[in-house]
């Protein structure tokens, strides 16, 4: 720990969105991060959010390898982007009984549930923080996003590329003759 005001076990932080989370792994940090900013892209009026993140990397390698990676919700739009892209998705069931692991006795929720399932209790955890009339997903790329001989491989990009020019209002030749400043409708956090 750096200082006395580093995060430690048992913690209790109160999200952007008022829910509080009790900390039981403090290795599990970046989604306490990942979780005020879905809140914050919600908050920007956006129709969809599609979130990248390297969370549960012994979970997903040892389910699905390191060329493979997990998508949960907007499941069909992003199998659509992945397959013109090249990148192969695995669709990550969402077993709702699993929240059942991230129950806390001091807290809303816990941070991180047991290793049993804990892609899944990841995703449901960020889910916790995405308006649930806002279409979302979690791309959980901890698999293939780095090879031992090569270094970082860029997983994903291709496949956000295809699913951003398909989804984005500015590339609508309707709207975009007159517009050509204006905003895509997608935002990826």
């Amino acid at each position: 720990m750096i200082s006395g005001g580093g995060m430690r076990l048992g913690d209790i932080l109160t999200a952007s969105n008022g829910k509080t989370i009790e900390v039981n792994n403090t290795d599990a940090e970046g989604r306490l991060t990942l979780a005020d900013a879905l809140v914050y892209a919600g908050q920007l009026k956006v129709d969809k959010i599609v979130d990248v993140a390297t969370l549960t990397g012994a979970c997903i390698i040892i389910a699905l390898g390191t060329d493979i990676g997990g998508y949960d919700e907007l499941a069909e739009e992003l199998s659509v982007a992945s397959k013109k892209a090249g990148e192969k998705f695995w669709h990550m069931p969402m077993e709702e009984g699993y929240w059942e692991l991230m129950k806390s006795n001091i807290a809303d929720f816990v941070n991180t549930g047991s290793h049993a399932g804990g892609s899944i209790t990841a995703a449901l955890f960020l889910k916790q923080f995405v308006d649930e009339k806002l279409p979302s997903a979690h791309l959980d790329i901890a698999g293939p996003v780095w090879k031992d001989k090569t270094g970082g491989t860029g997983f994903a990009v291709s496949t956000l590329v295809e699913w951003v020019v398909k989804n984005s209002s500015a590339l609508d030749d309707s709207k975009a003759q007159n517009h050509t400043d204006q905003q895509p409708d997608v935002t990826i956090s």
